[in-house]
């Protein structure tokens, strides 16, 4: 249960013709994957959200803190991605370091953290769409867009539709991907500057005061939808003051889930040494500034007590008399979060890819197309699988459950590292985290935190999840694992 794979093996399995990757990805194509799949709904809707419910103008403070708590995830990641180019993420790290058993437990959960997050933003993609087709006067019959209730049956084929594109783009090679993403890319961020740009002509002073607003406790009920760390320690998060910011944080870091996904395409990098490091902090920083200048312009544009929730940017522009800016935001949400889903897709072919290479998934999934050289088989498969769930389920309570394995993955990251500098100072690291053991610790500290503000409910379902993963190791995986076979 707790034999390591070396970094040598990893990287040996990766030379073998028919179950490796090709190399075709550079920095800034890492880059623009880590903005395409960070930047989503997150900086047109939570921002304003969070501004009128929990931080005020300080939202933008609270996206510093919660960009802080990514970076240092960050840092733990590059070392790794850098050290271990190989596809799989966080799943092959803790191979390398903390054993199989945990290797894939993390497998297991980045298998539904992804899936779940493709699908929900694929019915997300449907709705903005939907959206747009009716203020062009064209309606989709209730039956095609999930929301013909009354009968019994919706489905919402925007959504499966979204998902069978992309998993054809993902099949046909990364560098198209990665060429559709930066168009998509480009797009979306011309889209957020003119956005900010505009706003800053319509900013009042007198909006941000008071900047961090009097303190006030959360209503909670103490159920299941209260946060674990209310039950255990009887702390009672609060909104607004400084504690506020904290809370806020906790929320608004869900807006960055994603630039972990840019891990997972280690092994199809160039020079991963050299550009994983560029490509997973780069993107961070980029979407960090971004999310900071939005927030200012929302709240300076309108008084947080008076945003809106559902849709706070485009409604604070109607509010000043521009709605065409408020179109352009319901188009740019439309297009970013077509990218969201492919890279969340290409993230889950990449782990499942890496398990099934391994032995713990069966090898029929870790054969690459003959001329694409991509993992065709599990991306076949799970883009028909989630195709189906985003066209039947709207899953909104199950969204959660995407930060808590991201936040889980954090972790072990971050143990990784400081595992595999004790076994194996000998390796290479073309980038080293800093300041190890504190930040790698920092690390950990700050995840666990957010993760004790997620709901009961929410650890429950993922303990239900973790389980079920066990219960497959136990009667699959150890037994076919190639290291077990190798060592008999």
């Amino acid at each position: 249960m707790f034999r390591t794979k070396s970094v040598e093996q990893s990287i040996r399995d990766t030379e073998e013709p028919e179950h490796g990757l090709k190399k075709s990805l550079s920095a800034l194509d890492l880059t623009v994957f880590g903005v395409g799949v960070i930047i989503g709904t997150g900086i047109f809707v939570l921002t304003g959200q969070v501004a009128k419910e929990t931080a005020g103008p300080a939202t933008a403070i609270a996206f510093v803190v919660a960009g802080v708590v990514c970076g240092l995830a960050a840092l733990c990641y590059a070392e790794f991605a850098s050290t271990v180019p190989v596809a799989g993420s966080a799943y092959t790290f803790s191979y390398a370091s903390l054993g199989e058993l945990v290797a894939w437990i993390i497998g297991w959960d980045l298998v539904l953290e992804f899936a779940l997050g493709t699908a929900v933003v694929a019915v997300g993609w449907s709705g903005y769409i939907r959206s747009l087709l009716d203020n062009a006067g064209w309606k989709l019959p209730d039956v095609l867009s999930g929301t013909d209730v009354a009968e019994g049956f919706g489905f919402d084929i925007l959504a499966f539709a979204l998902v069978l594109v992309l998993t054809v783009i993902l099949v046909i090679g990364m560098k198209l991907s990665a060429r559709v993403t930066s168009v998509v890319v480009a797009i979306k961020v011309g889209v957020v500057l003119m956005v900010i740009i505009a706003g800053l002509f319509f900013i009042k002073a007198e909006n941000f005061k008071p900047f961090i607003p009097p303190a006030e406790k959360q209503e909670s009920g103490g159920g299941w939808d209260a946060p674990l760390v209310q039950l255990m320690f009887g702390y009672e998060p609060t909104n607004f003051g400084v504690m506020g910011i904290f809370t806020a944080a906790s929320i608004v870091f869900f807006a960055f889930i994603g630039f972990d996904v840019v891990a997972t395409a280690a092994e199809e990098t160039k020079l991963p040494q050299r550009d994983m490091p560029r490509g997973i902090l780069g993107s961070l920083v980029i979407c960090t500034v971004l999310y900071v200048a939005v927030s200012i312009v929302v709240t300076g544009m309108q008084h947080y007590s008076e945003l809106s929730v559902s849709a706070p940017l485009a409604d604070a522009f109607k509010a000043t008399g521009h709605p065409f800016y408020a179109g352009l935001i319901s188009f740019g949400a439309a297009v970013g979060l077509t990218t969201v889903c492919m890279i969340l897709l290409l993230g889950q072919t990449r782990v499942f890819f890496a398990m099934s290479r391994d032995g713990l998934l069966p090898r029929f999934f870790s054969k690459t197309h003959p001329r694409f050289h991509t993992p065709y088989r599990p991306t076949i498969l799970l883009g028909v699988l989630i195709a189906i769930i985003a066209g039947f389920t709207s899953i909104e309570e199950l969204a959660t459950l995407v930060n808590i394995g991201t936040l889980f993955a954090f972790v072990v990251v971050a143990l990784g590292v400081l595992v595999l500098r004790r076994t194996r100072p000998d390796l290479p690291r073309a980038f080293r985290t800093p300041l190890v053991p504190l930040l790698p610790v920092v690390s950990v500290a700050a995840s666990v935190w957010l993760m004790l503000n997620l709901p009961v409910e929410t650890w429950l379902r993922f303990g239900v999840w973790m389980v079920l993963g066990v219960v497959i190791y136990f009667v699959y995986g150890c037994s076919h694992s190639r290291m077990a076979r190798e060592n008999r």
